[in-house]
This record gives structure tokens, C-alpha cells and sequence, in this order.
């Protein structure tokens, strides 16, 4: 995991945070101007609006059903917790049974190496606190939370889906952040957006997604106030998807396709409308 990136994370959360920040500075700015008791009683309703949506949001996310419970023989569902004077982890995670199949070692060693470096996550929680510091932000006990949602295709793909909570100091509301895993029961191996799609056909994907995103944005619903998925932020996340029930549902952070208030995190595409740009391959199980 890179040094800078819960950094870079939190410095934007402090330019995409807290409306009611925004509120309260103009309110500041405009006290010379008189306002009527209606116009602040808006503002609180809009405010408390946007509370329950991100609550309803947070619920749906937590209370998604996965398929954990089918997968026992499988996974072996592990935990770790530190508390610290400014921090507290909070991580859960799978392993797979290396008993069923010795090839699950490579699935096992990466979440090793990639969600359990403890001193590489303290070490940059320190560093944020610093910034925080020079910042003038006050001091708060830090969480970091790991939780994961984990589906089976065919007896032969496991998607797991890894959510991250992060309660930054300095703002209002944790923050979400995702990844993804696809892996190959059969071989013990990763699988990527080249092993599903075929090559070259990231801007038919992207733009499938964008047709999708706009239906939902012009109907309401949670999608309001989002917007189109940029081709930085789809070439970021272009593995960032779980495959589930015969859909492909793609995963993005705060603040990427919605502000952090509204919206959702995901966006579902059914595989048939993702026929055209599917590699047609034995070898791609999406075509089963």
C-alpha cells in the first residue's frame, strides 16, 4: 500500500466533506445580509435529508447479503483488532482452506501482504496525524475498518468485495473505499478485466456504464446530484467489480460517481448487455 494515499485520501475528503461545514461558513460570510427563519429551516431539512440518505446508504452496504454462509466448507473467515491511544483497527478477512486445494496459497499470501502490513498502516496513520497537526485539525482516535462481502460463480469464481471504513480526523462522516478480488478456483489465479472483456474495449465498458448511470441519475432515486464516471476514475477502477447472480457490479469510492450524502457505491450491469464486448473464450467463465 502507498505511503501517500490515506493522505491523498483525506486531503480530499476535506474538500468533498461535510455540508454542514458549507452552511455554517455562509452563514458566516452572510450575517451582514438578513435572512428569514424559512431559508435556515430549509437548510436544516436538506441537511437531515442528506444524514438519512447516507445512513440508508451505509445500511445497505453492510446488510447486502453475500454468500459467506455457502462458502464455509470453503473460507475461513479471520479477524484482527489493535486499539492504540489514536487509532483502533478493526479488520476482517478470508482465507481460503489450503486443505481443498494447496493452489489457495496464492489467494491466501496476497491478503497477507496486502491488507495485513499493521506497521505500514500505523506508520501511515502517524503520518496523517502530523498533517493533521500542522493543520491546526484536533486531535481524535482514528478508525480504520475492513469488512468484506463474498459471492460464488459457477464453482469456480470467487468475487470478493472489500469495503473500508475510514474515520478520518477533520471529518464529518467516514468515508468508503473498495477493492475487489476475482479469483480462479480451478487454477488458483487472479482474474483481471483482460481475462472477462476483450481487448481494448475499456471505452465500451466505460461508456455502458455511463448510458446505465444516467438512466438512474434522470429516474432520482439514490442517484442524485451524481455524475458520469470520468476516464481517469474508470481506468482506476476497470477491476473494481464483483460477479454476482449473473451480473457485473462495478465499485467506486466516495465522492467518485456521487457525492459522499447521495447516491450509492456500486453500479449493476447484467452480463447480456455486456455480451458484445465479453471475450469469447473457454477459458472465460462469463460465458458459461
Amino acid at each position: 500500500m502507498k505511503n501517500l494515499l490515506p493522505i491523498l485520501v483525506f486531503l480530499s475528503l476535506l474538500a468533498c466533506k461535510n455540508d454542514t461545514n458549507k452552511v455554517k461558513i455562509e452563514s458566516e460570510d452572510a450575517q451582514p445580509i438578513e435572512k428569514n427563519a424559512d431559508s435556515f429551516s430549509v437548510s436544516d431539512k436538506d441537511l437531515k435529508l442528506k444524514e438519512q440518505t447516507l445512513d440508508i446508504k451505509r445500511k445497505e452496504l453492510l446488510e447486502k447479503k453475500d454468500q459467506k454462509e455457502e462458502l464455509e466448507t470453503l473460507l475461513v473467515s479471520k479477524s484482527f483488532l489493535k486499539k492504540d491511544e489514536w487509532f483502533t483497527l478493526d479488520f476482517k478477512y478470508p482465507y481460503l482452506n489450503e486443505k481443498i486445494k494447496p493452489q489457495f496459497e496464492n489467494f491466501n499470501q496476497y491478503i497477507t501482504d496486502n491488507y495485513l502490513d499493521i506497521k505500514e498502516i500505523e506508520k501511515q496513520i502517524l503520518d496523517e496525524k502530523r498533517l493533521c497537526d500542522s493543520l491546526g485539525i484536533p486531535r481524535q482516535n482514528e478508525l480504520r475498518s475492513v469488512d468484506y462481502k463474498i459471492y460464488n460463480l459457477n464453482d469456480r469464481i470467487i468475487s470478493v468485495l472489500f469495503y473500508k471504513e475510514n474515520h478520518y480526523t477533520g471529518a464529518a462522516h467516514a468515508a468508503y473505499t473498495f477493492e475487489t478480488l476475482n479469483f480462479d478456483l480451478e487454477r488458483g489465479v487472479f482474474l483481471k478485466f483482460e481475462d472477462f472483456f476483450n481487448d481494448g474495449t475499456e471505452e465500451e465498458v466505460q461508456e455502458i456504464l455511463n448510458e446505465f448511470l444516467k438512466e438512474k441519475i434522470q429516474s432520482g432515486e439514490m442517484y442524485y446530484d451524481c455524475w458520469t464516471i470520468s476516464d481517469d476514475d474508470f481506468f482506476n477502477a476497470k477491476n473494481n467489480f464483483v460477479i454476482n447472480d449473473m451480473v457485473v457490479e462495478y465499485y467506486f469510492d466516495d465522492c467518485i460517481i456521487c457525492p459522499s450524502y447521495t447516491g450509492t457505491y456500486s453500479i449493476k450491469i447484467p452480463l447480456e448487455m455486456l455480451k458484445p464486448v465479453l471475450r469469447k473464450h473457454k477459458k472465460n467463465l462469463l460465458m458459461l
